[in-house]
């Protein structure tokens, strides 16, 4: 085990980290700093695309069905297939007396999944999943 040390300020001999005061020329030693953790950096860099992490999420978990996150995340495609399914199911459910109530549900539920999925990951792996390697499902 390594031990720390404190160098003087009056004569810069080492002195061991637990001592108050310099073995060598009887000088007070400043305390030893305690390991410190990084201090967050405000006004730093995120990562490009971290921003809709939460838009997305909220909006899968929220309107799930109409694919509302896929637009956010900037799939075009996947939103509108979506929101195809959807509408088509609603068409369904009102065709059918209420019988093909369970289509609609299938896409809300995948929205609201996909939408935990986002809020649950952190900023660079939503960003290195969702924005950088286009991942358009799941």
């Amino acid at each position: 085990m390594a031990t720390n040390y404190v160098s003087c300020p009056n004569c810069h001999s080492q002195n061991p980290a637990n001592f108050q005061t310099c073995t060598n020329c009887g000088t007070m030693l400043p305390i030893s700093p305690m390991p410190m953790q990084p201090m967050p950096q405000y006004g730093a860099q995120k990562l490009p695309g971290a921003d809709k992490k939460i838009a997305a999420g909220i909006c899968g978990i929220v309107l799930g069905g109409l694919g509302i996150h896929k637009f956010v995340l900037g799939y075009q495609q996947e939103g509108i297939i979506m929101l195809s399914v959807y509408l088509v199911s609603i068409v369904i459910a009102m065709v059918t007396c209420g019988i093909g109530t369970p289509l609609v549900l299938v896409t809300t539920v995948i929205g609201i999944i996909e939408g935990i999925i986002y809020l649950t990951k952190s900023d660079e792996e939503f960003v290195q999943t969702y924005v950088l390697n286009k991942k358009p499902w799941f």
